[in-house]
């Protein structure tokens, strides 16, 4: 978090922000809170294990992404090309496995591929003095379409079960054979992107907390100019942000691809839109200087909750977009509010 010792933030202002944040915080974890109760007297069903599972992969992606915006969103940006660059990196690695390049070494170059795109968008946006919406939109095309180039806007299939592995193995999973020849999943164990997505965001939480670039971020999103004139490398702090968005845009298609066990260039339209949702309902401020990775964390729950509960009450996928439509909304709306108090 930001410093209150220095010029851009007193003491006084950063218990309020403190206060504000937690207030926040609670408010969002209440609605999570209402959500579950509702749905599960909704359905029956909701409370299974194997919804809970569902939910978890589902939500690990938008967790990805937003953990990766809410980095930017502190700065005071915006990362518009997520969902396409996810679909990117997520062909690269599945070419690169077509090629014969090992698993690890392939999702790797995804990874890498994620993290050029968001260097590329920091650049632009602080050497070419581009704003954020019109360089990360123009990242979204390029990315996009590099990705259907690339495969014909085919999809890249038949990557073996060792490319899926990632997607939907499991951690302590329990497997017995029975008498007639058929597997049984005796537990279903923990999915592995639901572990990546823990480890990713403990480690996000932690920078932001504890490590300088972390204080960097906050002060760039609270004062730019203020930040600067204390000896802030403003354009640095910003370029790593975009390059850590892009880089767990990356990872989160490799997670996807792998739950496929297809690459597909067409994957990760409008995810953008639920990564942002999610770091402003958990708190993330679009004015920047303000957010939490916890409060990400929530909101991308909520966020996969509200989907797998309205798929579950039989809502079509068109109102559902209309729903989330309204959450965005509604989100920014609740920021404005605060940022005016």
């Amino acid at each position: 978090m930001a410093d209150a010792s220095k010029p851009w933030l007193d003491a006084g202002d950063w218990k309020l922000i403190i206060a504000r944040d937690r207030l926040h915080r609670a408010s969002a974890l209440l609605t999570l809170v209402l959500l579950v109760i509702g749905f599960s007297i909704a359905s029956a069903s909701f409370f299974s294990v194997n919804n809970g599972l569902t939910i978890l992969l589902q939500t690990s992606v938008i967790g990805l992404l937003g953990i990766g915006l809410t980095l930017v969103i502190i700065t005071g940006g915006i990362d518009l090309s997520v969902g396409s660059v996810l679909a990117l990196s997520g062909v690269i690695s599945g070419l690169a496995v077509k090629m014969g390049v090992p698993v690890v070494p392939a999702m790797c170059a995804g990874v890498l591929m994620g993290a050029a795109c968001g260097a590329f968008n920091g650049f632009v946006i602080t050497k070419m003095r581009i704003p954020p919406f019109v360089a990360t939109l123009g990242m979204m095309l390029i990315a996009r379409g590099a990705a259907l180039q690339l495969t014909g806007a085919a999809p890249v299939s038949r990557l073996g079960e060792a490319f899926g592995r990632l997607g939907n193995g499991a951690l302590f999973r329990i497997v017995e054979m029975q008498p007639n020849g058929f597997p049984r999943v005796v537990f279903p164990g923990i999915p592995y992107p639901a572990i990546l997505l823990l480890v990713v965001a403990i480690a996000a939480a932690y920078i932001l907390r504890r490590r300088q670039i972390g204080r960097h971020i906050y002060a760039t999103g609270s004062n730019e100019e203020a930040a600067r004139l204390s000896g802030v490398n403003v354009d640095w702090t910003k370029m790593y942000a975009y390059t850590m968005s892009g880089a767990l845009a990356g990872l989160a298609g490799n997670v996807l691809m792998s739950r496929l066990v297809t690459a597909q260039p067409s994957e990760g339209v409008m995810y953008e839109l639920d990564a942002i949702a999610a770091a402003v309902i958990g708190g993330a401020s679009l004015s920047g200087g303000v957010g939490t990775i916890a409060g990400t964390m929530i909101g991308a729950f909520i966020i996969g909750i509200l989907r797998n509960g309205l798929n579950m009450s039989g809502v079509s996928a068109f109102i559902q977009q209309i729903v989330i439509g309204f959450v965005v909304i509604g989100a920014v709306w609740i920021d404005q509010i605060r940022n005016r108090r």
